[in-house]
């Protein structure tokens, strides 16, 4: 590689890795090119871009990033490696670990999640159980909404009462009327046969 093909990678690395809340990197050492290929294929379902890099070349690219110092990861930059980036800080985490129920591969290396460094295989566990901004907003939500479910609820349980209380007080009064109309029905017809009688 020349020098000038490791400025271009070097800078493809730094504009993956620029505004990434998630980084990743992962050993894919021992997958054939299929099974490598369905990792990515899986990966890219989920909004994961993967990228096999070199470990010289991904050192110097995180060097040069300002703001974070990604220095706790460099002594995990062995062998093969894998940079994955994701908007989800767990989706990487779950890839390799739904993967892994049928491989042996790909380990977890090294990660930078929610401003925090994951180093060694280990923390994959871990990793998984992170929740996803959305799944955290999605619990607020509902945790939110359960009081507000029970007022409404209660409320519309509460105007039930008071219609069907009042529907109770209408209808006997609507029977009275009828009742009320009757007695004056035959009275009103006692006056009429009355003139026939004379």
């Amino acid at each position: 590689m020349t020098k000038d093909q490791k400025v271009v990678a070097i800078q493809e690395i730094k504009d993956l890795l620029q505004d990434a809340k998630v980084v990743y990197v992962a050993d894919l050492d021992g997958l054939n090119a299929a099974k490598s290929s369905d990792f990515r294929r899986q990966a890219f379902k989920q909004n994961i871009k993967v990228k096999v890099v070199k470990n010289t070349l991904l050192q110097k690219a995180m060097e040069q990033i300002d703001g974070v110092d990604f220095s706790e990861m460099f002594e995990t930059f062995k062998g093969n490696s894998a940079l994955m980036i994701a908007d989800t800080a767990n989706a990487p985490a779950k890839l390799i670990k739904d993967f892994r129920k049928k491989e042996e591969k790909p380990a977890l290396k090294s990660a930078f999640v929610q401003e925090t460094f994951y180093v060694g295989d280990n923390n994959l566990d871990a990793l998984v159980s992170i929740k996803s901004r959305e799944e955290m907003i999605g619990e607020i939500i509902g945790l939110l909404q359960s009081p507000i479910q029970r007022v409404v609820s209660a409320l519309q349980n509460k105007s039930e009462t008071v219609e069907a209380t009042a529907e109770e007080a209408a209808a006997p009064a609507v029977e009275e009327t009828p009742a009320a109309e009757a007695t004056e029905a035959p009275a009103a017809e006692s006056t009429d046969e009355t003139p026939a009688a004379e």
